[in-house]
């Protein structure tokens, strides 16, 4: 089953070139153009990650994206993506599991997609399992938690 991914850009280049990028490494993508366009598709589809940009029509416009991914019941990852890594830890605080840089290599950027999603399905299947919680909760104070 491939892994499906709700990828959040206003700019139309950098839209298409990373929709090519993940579909050719075996990810479904689908595309929203803007914060209310990716918010509409939340919640008519199910994805296993969401990745948005930061300035949309607003500064903080995926804050509100990540806002509304994390109210959905299905709990995808999230991560923003921003060409402004300045954010500090405030992506964290609003709901972010991971801040992707842009422009960055392609292989970098799957591998920090990969490693995100093995991570979150852990926390998703530890929240079911005790035992498994605990062990996922050593293993992430282990590995941090910024995915780089």
């Amino acid at each position: 089953m491939k892994r499906r991914i709700l990828l959040v850009d206003d700019e139309l280049p950098i839209l298409l070139t990373l929709k090519a990028v993940l579909e050719i490494n075996g990810f479904e993508v689908i595309t929203a153009a803007s914060a209310r366009e990716a918010e509409t598709k939340l919640r008519s589809g199910v994805y296993h990650m969401v990745i948005t940009d930061m300035r949309m029509e607003t500064e903080t416009s995926g804050y509100d994206v990540i806002r509304v991914a994390r109210e959905q019941q299905y709990n995808p990852a999230t991560a923003i993506l921003t060409a402004y890594p300045a954010l500090g830890s405030d992506w964290q605080s609003r709901g972010a599991e991971s801040l992707l840089v842009k422009p960055q290599g392609t292989e970098d950027l799957l591998r920090q997609i990969e490693v995100l999603l093995i991570q979150h399905e852990d926390k998703k299947q530890a929240s079911h399992n005790p035992r498994a919680r605990d062990a996922a909760a050593a293993s992430e104070g282990a590995r941090g938690r910024k995915v780089s």
